[in-house]
């Protein structure tokens, strides 16, 4: 009991990214007074026992700011966490050889000269070698230099020899290409230029500043320069995609075997509802997919087929719970699923320098609902571990459902009234509840979230670096357009007195809390402008629409009038107002929550859940 002779009551909401905690006193008349607040990293994956860590961490915090002993508390309550994983599952050429050759491309930063040349690969110490008339691409290895390079293809070229372009393993395209005669396409920056063989027909092409190529990026291009038939150009055809609006590109015919294509197919999906089972094949896209699931709703588990990215997919995600939560695999079960169609770099078999093809690919949520029993196990992690801390024995609850205790805290936001609709924006999960006038409180959970935008960002930028796309997905883009400015996403300049750091000149990068992030790659601005709102449309947007229908009155959405966006993601810069344009067709009121009016969409499942504690019949009195 507190020293107030009140209750002192902790909430605790254990999401997929944070936890947050608050502290209240509550007193015999069921008021409520809010000491304070506080937030941790979850620690372990939601709903396990590993939670226990970020769980005390925001319980200490909110008690600091409270001026409240651990020893105090009388009760802690827990949400009933539902954890939430994602993967990937997806459609990919892997491997391409055509008969009788292998295509490879290229494109460096900084290529030389310009034009399109076809020839035979010879080494630049053999172009002496060759005779008079022969048409010939020419091979530099890293140790060469410029102007010897320079003065070899100047000497053969008066000596009679077509040289129609170069391959260099080197930076100096453009120094050899202004030391020349005639203007060639030359290429440099082959990181393996060792593997580049000779003797073999080869094409070279090098569009103007400002252009992209024309021909290589053309599989009817291809085929033309190198004679291939019907068959042999539909194999290369994504060669030519993984060069399309390079401004430079070089493609050589090497002599291989048989045919032979290798991938891993998508596989399909088994729904199973109450009533109807249906299996839908994985890339047939995103939207046949979301089609099936919507006709089979509920959805009362999925399997993926055997031997398929599905299948595994869906299965390392049964694997990794059962582990997390020592359950049987068989007692998990998949309770919603969130396709999205997207693009993913996959590397081109035979490449000069690690090039990619955009392939399309499918990527899926999965929400796993368990049982109690794993909540259950974390409530008594948290008891034990409290306990040893206050040197007495600390009481924990598992004290509600998230969407429901969201809704309590919800209508703490200033402006809001029931009835009203709570969209809870985690990291892994959507979750919506719909409360009337009269109390009664309908929740769903939706699977996608926060995490998979990242996943999204990550993949289709081709990052390989998920601190850089949860960067991308929290904040602002600008590209550094000289030592002393910036140009902002919006177009706006932004001018320094200081010289910015020469690593971040002419590259995109991310207005981050901690300073500038530079984004790997190539990409403009535009690029990770646009794929950054697409992951948080295809995901936010979709999931908001999808999860109030399911809640509507009647699923008609137009019955609702009032929408609070709560959780992590509604702090998001741009998400909270792409939701509203996307539900103000609808005459709905959307915006981001502001739980007591002071703290903003956060902790409304903390404080919710200790206003469902003070309201519960019995729950003051038998302290």
């Amino acid at each position: 009991m507190s020293r107030d002779g009140a209750r002192l009551v902790v909430g605790v909401d254990i999401g997929n990214s944070t936890t947050e905690a608050c502290v209240a006193l509550i007193s015999d008349d069921r008021s409520t007074r809010w000491l304070g607040s506080g937030i941790a990293a979850t620690s372990g994956v939601k709903g396990t026992p590993a939670n226990v860590d970020g769980v005390a961490a925001s319980i200490d915090q909110a008690l600091a700011r409270a001026g409240r002993r651990l020893g105090e508390v009388d009760v802690v309550l827990t949400n009933e966490a539902t954890p939430v994983i994602s993967g990937l599952a997806m459609e990919t050429i892997t491997e391409t050889v055509v008969t009788e050759s292998t295509m490879i491309g290229h494109d460096p930063r900084t290529p030389g000269g310009g034009g399109l040349g076809v020839g035979t690969t010879v080494g630049l110490h053999a172009l002496a070698g060759c005779a008079v008339g022969d048409d010939v691409i020419v091979v530099v290895g890293v140790d060469e230099d410029f102007e010897d390079i320079a003065d070899v293809l100047v000497t053969a070229t008066r000596r009679g020899v077509a040289v129609h372009g170069a391959i260099l393993g080197g930076d100096e395209a453009v120094l050899v290409a202004n030391r020349l005669d005639t203007r060639l396409p030359i290429i440099d920056e082959v990181s393996l230029i060792d593997e580049v063989p000779l003797g073999m027909l080869t094409a070279v092409e090098v569009a103007d500043p400002g252009r992209t190529i024309r021909t290589l990026s053309n599989s009817y291009g291809i085929a033309t320069l190198f004679g291939l038939d019907a068959e042999q150009t539909a194999m290369i055809a994504p060669v030519a995609r993984s060069l399309t609006g390079n401004r430079s590109a070089v493609v050589v015919r090497t002599p291989s075997g048989d045919v032979t294509d290798r991938h891993i197919p998508a596989g399909s999906v088994s729904l199973r509802g109450e009533s109807l089972t249906l299996s839908v094949e994985v890339d047939a896209g995103a939207e046949k997919v979301m089609g099936s699931l919507a006709r089979v709703q509920p959805l009362l588990d999925a399997s993926g087929e055997s031997g398929t990215n599905v299948g595994g997919m869906i299965a390392g995600v049964r694997d990794a719970m059962a582990e997390l939560t020592g359950q049987n695999p068989g007692e998990i079960h998949i309770r919603d699923l969130l396709a999205v169609d997207t693009l993913v770099p996959t590397e081109v078999r035979g490449g000069l320098a690690h090039e990619v093809s955009r392939e399309d690919a499918v990527l899926l949520a999965a929400m796993v609902r368990t049982s109690r029993g794993p909540m259950e196990q974390v409530a008594s992690e948290v008891r034990r571990d409290l306990g040893a801390r206050a040197g007495r024995a600390v009481d924990v609850e598992i004290g509600g459902v998230e969407a429901e205790m969201a809704v309590r805290g919800a209508l703490t936001t200033p402006g809001t009234r029931e009835p009203i609709v709570v969209l809870d924006l985690g990291g892994g999960s959507t979750d919506a509840a719909y409360s009337d006038r009269s109390d009664e409180v309908t929740s769903v959970h939706v699977a996608g979230a926060g995490d998979l935008v990242t996943t999204l960002i990550d993949a289709e930028l081709g990052l390989d670096d998920k601190r850089v796309a949860e960067e991308i997905k929290r904040n602002p883009l600008a590209k550094v357009e000289s030592f002393f400015h910036v140009r902002h996403e919006d177009g706006t300049a932004q001018f320094f007195s200081e010289p910015l750091s020469p690593e971040l000149f002419a590259r995109v990068v991310v207005l981050g809390e901690g300073g500038y992030v530079v984004v790997p790659g190539r990409h403009d601005l535009a690029t990770v402008k646009r794929v950054r709102r697409e992951a948080k449309r295809r995901v936010f947007c979709v999931n908001a629409l999808r999860a109030l229908e399911q809640i509507a009155p009647g699923g008609n959405i137009r019955q609702i009038e009032f929408v609070v966006l709560l959780g992590g993601s509604a702090l998001d810069f741009e998400i909270p107002d792409m939701i509203a344009d996307a539900v103000a067709g609808f005459g709905i009121v959307c915006g981001t929550g502001n739980v007591h009016a002071a703290l903003g969409p956060r902790n409304a499942v903390a404080s919710g859940l200790v206003s469902a504690h003070a309201a519960r019949p019995g729950s003051v009195s038998a302290a």
